[in-house]
């Protein structure tokens, strides 16, 4: 009997860019495991006007431009309905704005379902699980309006983070989604910044996800969301003994852009002052000195370099000294569906 089911591992497309756009640093949440490092990535919030050199800077009408609106909360700026305009006006092919669910300045009304995708973010299937990560009463508000969104004809998708906080409630997530109408579904798991790479009190500890645990438990529940009809990405994470690594940031074109200015190409990068490139009276110049860029082609066993650099603790080797798994380079991503006959 066939499978009526794919996962596929979902290439770099060498023609293909992403740009994520940091609009401003704000927020009305304090999410746990915020990855928003003001030290880092500043505590501005752009003008508009920036907003659009900007936009038209990394704009590329011969190339598949995807753009994410990220923040903080990007709908807290109020200058964001004008952005998404502009960027379809620019020829962005997808525009995404990625949520906490609240939807400041009236967003809904300001823009319509074919101007952008709107991605909410819930770690948890009850406000139970989800406020103690990201805060009392999120849960009850940004299911009720991811489900306005829905009924209004927005296309939306939802971002769960996996932690150690949660993993064990993500298989009740594919049935909540779809109750809500959402039809694509993120797995994502933790990343070791800003708050999460904290070491105070070892909550950075208390996040991370075993080899097994993820293993064991996210691709079954991507192959149950698929059944139900969601659309899934999860990151590929460990590879397998057969799979060659790729680091995105040399095959890809991936910019993840904050308000002071700062562009990286990796974001395990974006604790650090080693950003590729900086932008200067809105022109993007590519920095010189100890970057990121200068680590990518650097081969390693373990797989991918920054995670060894910048994140050591999350590798586990064997008595020989060799490691137990290769990690993927995080943006790889994995995608499971069913097959419509």
């Amino acid at each position: 009997m066939p499978n009526p089911f794919q996962q596929r591992t979902i290439a770099f497309q060498r023609n293909e860019r992403n740009v994520f756009f940091h609009i401003l640093t704000a927020c009305n949440l304090s999410c746990r495991h915020c990855y928003i490092n003001p030290e880092q990535h500043g505590t501005g919030t752009l003008p508009e006007e920036t907003i659009f050199a900007w936009l038209k800077l990394f704009a590329a009408p011969d190339k598949k431009t995807n753009l994410i609106f990220l923040g903080g909360e990007p709908t807290l700026h109020p200058a964001l309905p004008n952005a998404i305009k502009k960027a379809r006006k620019l020829g962005y092919q997808s525009i995404t704005v990625d949520t906490n669910g609240y939807l400041h300045n009236n967003l809904l009304h300001k823009i319509s379902p074919a101007d952008a995708v709107l991605s909410f973010s819930l770690d948890g299937p009850s406000p139970e699980i989800n406020d103690p990560l990201r805060g009392q009463g999120v849960f009850a508000a940004c299911t009720e309006n991811l489900a306005k969104a829905v009924s209004m004809g927005f296309e939306v998708s939802v971002i769960y983070t996996v932690s150690a906080l949660n993993i064990e409630h993500l298989a009740a997530m594919p049935r909540l989604l779809t109750d809500l109408g959402v039809n694509h579904f993120f797995i994502q798991v933790i990343g070791l910044r800003g708050k999460s790479a904290a070491p105070s009190d070892n909550f950075s500890q208390t996040l991370q996800i075993s080899h097994d645990q993820w293993l064991n438990t996210v691709p079954k529940v991507a192959l149950d969301a698929a059944e139900l009809g969601l659309h899934v990405i999860f990151p590929k994470v460990f590879l397998g003994p057969d799979e060659p690594f790729e680091c995105a940031g040399l095959v890809a074109e991936n910019f993840f852009i904050f308000p002071n200015g700062r562009v990286y190409c990796c974001p395990l990068c974006e604790d650090y002052p080693i950003h590729s490139y900086q932008i200067e009276n809105n022109a993007l110049i590519l920095r010189s000195g100890l970057i990121e860029k200068n680590f990518f082609p650097i081969a390693i066993p373990e797989g991918c370099i920054m995670n060894k650099l910048l994140q050591p603790g999350s590798l586990n080797y064997q008595e020989n000294g060799k490691p137990c798994h290769l990690i993927s380079c995080c943006l790889l991503k994995q995608e499971m569906t069913r097959i419509e006959k």
